[in-house]
């Protein structure tokens, strides 16, 4: 049974946001600016919060537990028809049956460590290979509660890398989808670590004989899910007390310009990122949200960990991203995390949808202009008869229930904040994060109307400066704002990469996470992304150019659904790899005299296309 946790839903200080002055987002804390370096910046409406008692992950899930046992938790939609592939509505187990689950499933695995069976090298490692379901869950719960390290990898991780890190972690065990089985057998030989794989998927009987067979050839067991936590209920035992300290996870980076870094995060790093994304949250318990963006990346991680602590319920999406809509007018979730590329499609669509001749598209202009003045004036978005006339049909979209919408990981235009905010009429967050500081840094305040284009203030449990970065001419003198490279500190920032002290001494300097990205904070003490410490070149001709701002211009293009802009220091010219976007691409039909002067596409075939720029 969960314990009485020392997490309060009421956060403090709620109350004080009505009658917060939203032009001082940041305080300036007197005395520390140094040459070269802003002063420290914390929260305004906050403050920094005391952390001195962190809470354990165990904690967060206790919290909602102790809500509403019985309320409903982990969601999925069960195939009921191959053919037509069909899934039906949302099933669930509630927060006492995960409880449950996630005692056996712990067992099992503290056992097998115990005996032998599974063995660890510095870490009691355990993997996760798998898109988003409620096994996931379950698992990385049981590891909270019984001491042991989450691995997650990204369900579209190739070969090279799942085996680099399954040495790297020293990973005896992966929990995974009957599809990966078979790579993973294939890279057994190079892989001595790994001694176990189970299934979240039931297998056949002649899969599952093959499968046993043919891990007994490599030393590898394969077991089933449901035999797995079948073990544990024979073997049940309570879970291990945990320390804030207590490691937690191996979150590993993508490692797309190197070999991924294992950031090794504690129980009081993910806790206390949780516990801040709750100052100011007004949501009532049972709130929903959907899993669709990778549980292996700390975005995800985080949300859902917040929502559990409010003793909210996860809805795990199919998995398929054509079914994602489906998906989501199924739940019809409270609470939709995205990305830029997400949020960019829906604008585009609903542009695309109402801006047309005739009556309808003037109506739409209108009311997009109309919601847009009343908005930028007053802070409210929504309007009786432009919602009723117009814009239900978009909210609808995304089930028609959304209180937040939440973006992160990369920029996104003021332009589509805005008219999200009046067309869902829902509060839109942006923020900022990374897997070194649990993706909790800064974020906009919800009461914010003239926030598009930031990031916002840091978060309660943060402390934030920028440092000059003199080889890009970035000074923290710098009028009108003061820009430099951003560094955070924290209860949530990591204190190590994993076997890696290089990497680790390079981002970590005086207990400050160098985050790599240059910002300026503005006169209300909100932030913003600028640019990208040593993300500049120069080509031949000896001129210095910045690839992502580069990549930023293109992006805002609604042809545009993907760009990638590589440059070779031999040569006068980049080259880009774009992918338009064959919906928009396809409405808009353009003639080569109606291309923006910007763009120079060499042909309008949906897919991958080179341009030299």
């Amino acid at each position: 049974m969960a314990s009485t946790s020392p997490i309060s839903i009421a956060t403090p200080n709620a109350s004080r946001a009505s009658k917060f002055d939203y032009s001082i987002q940041s305080i300036a804390v007197p005395g520390t600016k140094r040459p070269g370096q802003t002063a420290h910046y914390r929260n305004a409406l906050y403050g920094l919060v005391d952390v001195s008692v962190l809470p354990t992950l165990p904690d967060v899930f206790d919290n909602g537990y102790n809500i509403n046992p019985d309320s409903k938790l982990l969601g999925h939609r069960p195939l009921v028809s191959t053919n037509p592939l069909k899934f039906g509505p949302y099933v669930w187990q509630t927060y006492k049956q995960v409880d449950g689950r996630r005692h056996r499933i712990g067992s099992a695995l503290h056992r097998l460590f115990s005996q032998g069976e599974l063995q660890g090298e510095d870490l009691q490692t355990v993997g996760i290979w798998s898109v988003n379901r409620p096994e996931w869950q379950l698992v990385e719960l049981a590891l909270h509660a019984y001491n042991k390290v989450g691995v997650g990898l990204y369900d579209t991780l190739g070969k090279d890398s799942v085996e680099y890190i399954i040495n790297h972690a020293h990973l005896s065990i992966i929990f995974t989808m009957v599809d990966h089985i078979p790579a993973l057998l294939k890279i057994a030989p190079k892989v001595a670590a790994m001694k176990m794989i189970v299934s979240f998927n039931n297998l056949s009987q002649d899969a599952r004989k093959a499968l046993v067979a043919w891990g007994e050839t490599v030393g590898v067991q394969v077991k089933e899910f449901s035999e797995f936590e079948k073990y544990g209920e024979e073997h049940l035992m309570p879970p291990i007390p945990i320390l804030p300290d207590t490691v937690a996870s191996l979150c590993y980076t993508s490692g797309t310009t190197s070999q991924p870094k294992g950031v090794v995060l504690t129980h009081g790093n993910l806790a206390s990122s949780a516990y801040s994304n709750m100052f100011g949250m007004e949501y009532s318990p049972n709130t929903s949200v959907l899993s669709y963006l990778p549980l292996a990346h700390i975005y995800e991680r985080v949300v859902e960990l917040t929502t559990l602590a409010i003793g909210g319920c996860i809805g795990f999406s199919t998995g398929d991203n054509l079914r994602l809509l489906e998906d989501v007018q199924m739940l019809k979730p409270h609470f939709f995390p995205a990305v830029p590329c997400v949020l960019n499609r829906v604008y585009q669509s609903a542009m695309a949808a109402g801006n047309v001749p005739g009556l309808k598209g003037a109506l739409f202009r209108a009311a997009v202009r109309a919601k847009l003045d009343q908005y930028h004036a007053t802070g409210v978005s929504t309007h009786a008869f432009w919602d009723a006339l117009v814009f239900w049909k978009i909210r609808a979209v995304l089930g028609g229930n959304l209180l937040l919408v939440s973006t992160g990981s990369a920029p996104i235009s003021a332009k589509v904040i805005d008219f999200l905010k009046i067309a869902l009429f829902c509060e839109i967050t942006e923020g900022y994060g990374m897997t070194e500081n649990c993706g909790v840094c800064t974020h906009t305040f919800k009461a914010d109307f003239n926030c598009g284009g930031t990031i916002g203030p840091p978060q309660p449990v943060n402390e934030l400066k920028l440092v000059d970065v003199p080889s890009m001419n970035y000074t923290v003198e710098d009028k009108p704002n003061p820009r430099g490279e951003l560094c955070v500190r924290g209860p949530n920032c990591f204190t190590r990469y994993y076997k890696d002290e290089k990497n680790t001494r390079d981002t970590l300097q005086d207990g400050w996470i160098h985050t790599g990205d240059v910002a300026e904070v503005d006169p209300q003490g909100r932030f913003k992304i600028v640019d990208r410490v040593k993300n500049i070149m120069k080509l031949a001709q000896g001129e210095y150019v910045a690839l992502e701002k580069i990549e930023n211009m293109y992006i805002a293009c609604p042809l545009v659904q993907q760009i990638f802009v590589h440059g070779d220091s031999l040569q006068s010219y980049l080259l880009a790899v774009l992918i338009p976007d064959p919906v928009t691409l396809a409405s808009a039909s353009p003639s080569p005299n109606d291309q923006p002067p910007y763009m120079n596409l060499n042909n309008s075939l949906p897919g991958s296309t080179t341009v030299r720029t």
